[in-house]
Parts: structure tokens; C-alpha cells; sequence
């Protein structure tokens, strides 16, 4: 049965033009070319990428974050109410006013206490700063250390500067080390965060996130599969280009720079508006999507593979949104940069309320004992 499946998945017509198939895709004469086995280097890559990690939040992050004032959050613990546990796990985390009433009712507590309650619970679940910024550096890291090895595997290449010659020779085009390398590190690095994600901080748009990871890994897969490397080290230099400025913005956020995060999440929403909605779809997708079409009749692989790419451009505009509307209310208000995408930490209102009591009813109590003194000093003068 797999035998059948499997021949049915790889036939030459599916994923290549008339006239062509995989006995082109052969070494020969020196020259080598890409190949689906290729890929189960990127396993224990996968896994060199998680341990790497670990040993980089520990050595590298953790220092960093200590020296630029990042301390890890030390949060209220609850008291143990058995009665408001299971309404968090099994119900909700922000009840209604009638389930407080009811919560009241059954714990013995006032409303106050109550809300006070849910809301230390829903700040403990939350990940603290330096967990945030432990991830931020991680990905900064990689991001930039790969746009600059995509710009070296990329600079001296035709391609680069006329898309077109992206499709010169399709499909035996000869692979170089340095695609390999690129390709199997990206694909790698995308691995670990499909595996870390479960651990990793959870955002609004998680699951955007999970089609991102699964999308881009099966595009890079596939593009490797059918040697459509030229137009894949594009993508992922074009993709790589800006993300490790959000990541740094992210990290002096967590720092508290303000101004610093906010000038560059500036040029980091320029760029990306620049590459993703503009370079991606009008550059690169017209070259994958309409040129192809001038040299060979479209098949199933060609579909299949600008269909992933309009998914990722689907992606692309919704974080655009996000993006530039966080980019104008910053530029219109010259307020700090929020990444919407985050649970911001709640405050403790009720604390807050406690704590203002308690300070006037000690300067209520303070006046009362000066105006006490002010008696007794002027009844003796007066004796």
C-alpha cells in the first residue's frame, strides 16, 4: 500500500514540465542536484538547533538580559481556593459578574477578593519578561546570523539581480554548498520552533503562527524536492531580511529603551512592508507565477507551489496590519511600541485601592495625633 501511495505521490507529471522527470535530477559528470533523501539531515539538525538554545538562553541570553536591566518578574502567588481552581481550568480564566456572585456565595469570599484572586492567577500564567526576551535573543540571533549568510550565497549570484535567471536550466540546475547549507539550516531552525512551540510564549496569533511554521517548512521541502532551490534561497533571504529587526525591537522593549525599540520597529515596519507586500507578491511571485508560464505549460507542481506562496502572502497582510497600525499609533500619539500580539501583565487594582486606604488612613490618623499635639501645646500655654 505505501509502495502504491508512494508511487502515485512521485510521479514525474505531477511535479514536472512535459518532457522532464527525476532522471534528470541524476549526478553526473560531476555535477550534483538536489534530492528528497537529503532531507533527514534536518532532523538531528532540528534537534542540535534545541540544544544549542538551551545553552544560549543560559550563557548568552540570560547575561545579556542582567546587563541590560531585564530581571525576572516576581508575581503574587494565589492562596489556594479549590472552589476557584477548578473554575479556572475547567470554565474560565475571566468570569462573568453573575459567576463571581455565585463564586462569592460558595467560597464565603467578598467580590472584591474574588476578582483579585483571578487576576493573580491569570499573571502567573503568564510568561515573565525575561522568559520573553530569552526567546527574542534566540531568534534575533539566528535571523541575522541568516541574512547574512543568505546575502553570501546570494551575492554573486545572477539571479539575485535578474529573477528571471531563476528558471535558466530548470530543473538541472546544479547545487552549490552554500544552498545546501542555507537550506538545510533554515529548514532546520523551522523544525525547532514547530517542536518548541508547545513551551515557547503564546500568543494572540498562534495559530497564524503554526500555518507560518508548517507552511514555510513544506514550501522549503518541496522546493527542495523539485530543485526549485534558485527561487527558494530568494524567499528565504527576502523573509529573512527583516525579522531579526523585530526581534531586536522586541528585546529592547522588554528592556524598557523605549526610544531605541521604537526607531527600530520603525525601520523594521518599513522593511517588511517594502519585502513582504511589495518585493514578495510583485517581484518574486510574478516570477514564479506568471513568467514559468512563457517557458512550459502549467502542471500540478506549479500550482502546488504558488499556493503555498499565497498562503504565506495571505500571512504577510495580516501581519501588515497588525504592523503598521501599531506603526501609526506610534508616529500619531509618540506613544511606546506594544506588541499587540502579547497578554499584557493586569494590574492589581484591589491592591492598589488597599494600599491608597492605607496610606490615608496613616496621614488621617497622622493628623489626628498633630492635631492632638497642637492642643495639648497651646491648652498649656494657656495654663
Amino acid at each position: 500500500m505505501l509502495e502504491g501511495l508512494s508511487e502515485v505521490l512521485w510521479q514525474e507529471r505531477l511535479w514536472f514540465p512535459e518532457g522532464l522527470g527525476w532522471a534528470d535530477l541524476e549526478d553526473h559528470d560531476g555535477r550534483v542536484y538536489a534530492k528528497a533523501r537529503d532531507l533527514w539531515v534536518v532532523l538531528p539538525i532540528a534537534l542540535m538547533f534545541l540544544v544549542i538554545r538551551q545553552i544560549f538562553e543560559r550563557v548568552v541570553a540570560t547575561p545579556l538580559a542582567s546587563l541590560l536591566g531585564v530581571k525576572e518578574t516576581v508575581r503574587r502567588r494565589v492562596t489556594h481556593n479549590q472552589t476557584l481552581e477548578s473554575y479556572y481550568c475547567n470554565t474560565s480564566k475571566n468570569p462573568t459578574q453573575s459567576s463571581v456572585e455565585k463564586l462569592c456565595k460558595q467560597t464565603g469570599w467578598i467580590e472584591r477578593q474574588v476578582q483579585r484572586w483571578f487576576r493573580r492567577r491569570r499573571n502567573q500564567d503568564r510568561p515573565n519578561v525575561l522568559k520573553k526576551f530569552r526567546e527574542a535573543s534566540w531568534r534575533f540571533t539566528f535571523y541575522l546570523l541568516a541574512f547574512i549568510g543568505g546575502l553570501g550565497a546570494l551575492i554573486d549570484k545572477p539571479w539575485l539581480y535578474d529573477l528571471k535567471e531563476m528558471w535558466k536550466g530548470f530543473p538541472t540546475l546544479t547545487l552549490l554548498p552554500s544552498q545546501y547549507w542555507y537550506y538545510m539550516l533554515e529548514l532546520g531552525f523551522y523544525f525547532s520552533l514547530l517542536f518548541s512551540v508547545a513551551s515557547d510564549v503564546k500568543r494572540k496569533d498562534f495559530k497564524e503562527q503554526i500555518v507560518h511554521h508548517v507552511a514555510t517548512i513544506t514550501l522549503i521541502s518541496f522546493s527542495w524536492c523539485v530543485n526549485y532551490i534558485r527561487a527558494g534561497t530568494l524567499i528565504m533571504f527576502v523573509h529573512d531580511s527583516a525579522d531579526y529587526l523585530l526581534e531586536s525591537a522586541k528585546m529592547f522593549n522588554y528592556a524598557r529603551w523605549k526610544n531605541t525599540c521604537n526607531y527600530i520597529f520603525i525601520l523594521f515596519a518599513a522593511i517588511f512592508v517594502i519585502t513582504r507586500l511589495i518585493i514578495f507578491p510583485f517581484w518574486i511571485m510574478y516570477c514564479t507565477w506568471v513568467y514559468p508560464v512563457t517557458l512550459y505549460t502549467p502542471f500540478f507542481g506549479y500550482y502546488f507551489f504558488n499556493g503555498l506562496l499565497l498562503v504565506l502572502q495571505c500571512l504577510h497582510i495580516f501581519w501588515a496590519a497588525l504592523i503598521i497600525r501599531m506603526a501609526l499609533r506610534f508616529l500619531t500619539s509618540n506613544s511606546s511600541v506594544e506588541d499587540e500580539r502579547s497578554d499584557k501583565e493586569e494590574t492589581d487594582e484591589s491592591t492598589e485601592e488597599d494600599d491608597e486606604m492605607k496610606n490615608g488612613e496613616i496621614k488621617k490618623n497622622g493628623a489626628i495625633q498633630n492635631g492632638h499635639a497642637a492642643y495639648n501645646n497651646n491648652h498649656s500655654k494657656t495654663e
